[in-house]
């Protein structure tokens, strides 16, 4: 087998190059929408649902019953029912984290019996014509487009996928307004020899199909994770004080991002108890209009002008109240910055390190060196006598036949007693 027949839209591959001895290997978080089993490791609990998620090409999924009670593990091709034929996909999930993958994607079913079954694993004769299939795709895309040119129809084929067998396939268009497909799909099923299906998709599903990286580093989330995509409005950018440029705010598909929306609800709980910004503030130097508002600082910024050309001026939300309740009863403000009636000035707290903690040199002694000095200046002539008696007064002469040093007697003459009266008899 060649690497054209490697297949990295539904999440397979054979690593072996061998068809049909071996068999495909699945790809682990390298698909899209991948779904994590979390409960894989624990024990079975006997109560596990035979409902199994499959996958397809690209972000196309479904739920099927597993009737023969085969054991299916994350990887596995089968062969499920479709209309006509069958098909062939991924096994991507089992266990009871499908029921709750179901209330997720809003899969909703009356019973069970409305659900496709699962047939068998794939057998080698179903993976060779399946690699067919996959590899007729790209072909058949390239020439629906030129069809649909042909005949002057507003629309772009987007996508083509082919069923398992062979005999049905479906391709995906985008088109802004209602198209008369009719005589398209008379010249795909002479062109094709198949059964033609139609579906129109938005412009977010176009990008999940694709895939690609957005502009934080990371893979699309319409193609990584995201499967209900939920309308986008320029409020939700207004709202978190983001510029209204629309080649920032746009994603790949054109669109506005659908992260826009993720922080909405914090923001808009931040917000809750904001003065409105179109109040302008009346203050004795003239009127202050609002330019922009730090919203988990709880700052806004005026200015005196209404095209902002001047300085800003960062105020509090508390101190923004103040000014607009003493405007309602007809009062002026002294100024902008001016503290809240009643209430002390904060001061701001700042890092401060007293001890030198953060200093290579903290534990030397900066003074050690003058004080060996100042030991040896006390007693310049001082030299220790090894050999000298450790309880002998230093001071005193080693040698008795020595004289007394004269200049040594007149330091130490005895001092005068002031009561040596007394002491006469």
């Amino acid at each position: 087998m060649d690497n054209k027949y490697i297949c990295c839209t539904r999440g397979c591959f054979n690593p072996t190059g061998e068809l049909p001895e071996k068999e495909p290997k699945a790809q682990v978080g390298s698909n899209k929408l991948d779904t994590t089993n979390w409960l894989a490791d624990l024990p079975q609990t006997g109560l596990e649902t035979d409902i199994i998620e499959i996958r397809f090409k690209n972000t196309r999924k479904g739920y099927y019953k597993n009737v023969n009670k085969l054991r299916l593990v994350k990887g596995d091709i089968v062969a499920v029912e479709a209309s006509p034929g069958h098909d062939i996909g991924v096994v991507c999930l089992t266990g009871d984290l499908v029921i709750k993958q179901m209330k997720r994607t809003n899969f909703t079913y009356a019973n069970e019996d409305e659900l496709k079954k699962v047939y068998r694993k794939a057998k080698a004769v179903d993976l060779e014509k399946w690699y067919q299939a996959i590899e007729a795709e790209t072909k058949a895309m390239l020439r629906a487009r030129e069809i649909a040119i042909y005949l002057k129809l507003d629309m772009k084929i987007g996508d083509v996928e082919y069923q398992g067998d062979k005999t049905k396939a479906i391709f995906y268009y985008i088109a802004e307004d209602r198209v008369d497909f009719r005589e398209l799909i008379k010249k795909f099923a002479e062109e094709f020899k198949v059964r033609v299906e139609m579906k129109q998709i938005g412009a977010r599903q176009e990008a999940g199909r694709i895939g690609g990286i957005g502009t934080c580093g990371r893979e699309l989330c319409c193609s990584n994770w995201l499967t209900n995509f939920v309308s986008v409005t320029t409020n939700s950018a207004r709202y978190q004080e983001i510029s209204l440029n629309p080649t920032k705010l746009a994603g790949q598909c054109g669109k506005l991002k659908c992260c826009l929306n993720y922080e909405l609800k914090t923001y808009l709980d931040a917000q809750s108890d904001f003065p409105k910004t179109d109040i302008p503030l009346e203050i004795f130097d003239g009127t202050a209009y609002h330019q922009k508002t730090d919203v988990f600082r709880r700052m806004m910024w005026y200015t005196f002008s209404k095209d902002g050309v001047s300085s800003l001026i960062p105020v509090s939300v508390d101190r923004v109240k103040e000014i607009i309740d003493l405007n309602k009863k007809g009062t002026k403000a002294k100024s902008l910055t001016e503290p809240i009636a009643g209430e002390a000035v904060k001061k701001n707290l700042d890092y401060s390190n007293p001890i030198g903690g953060d200093s290579i040199t903290r534990f030397e002694d900066p003074n050690r060196d003058q004080r060996k000095k100042k030991k040896k200046n006390r007693n310049p002539n001082f030299q220790r006598n090894p050999n000298a008696n450790p309880n002998q007064n230093p001071n005193s002469n080693s040698n008795p036949n020595q004289k007394p040093n004269q200049n040594q007697n007149q330091n130490h003459k005895p001092k005068p007693n002031p009561r040596g009266n007394e002491n006469k008899a």
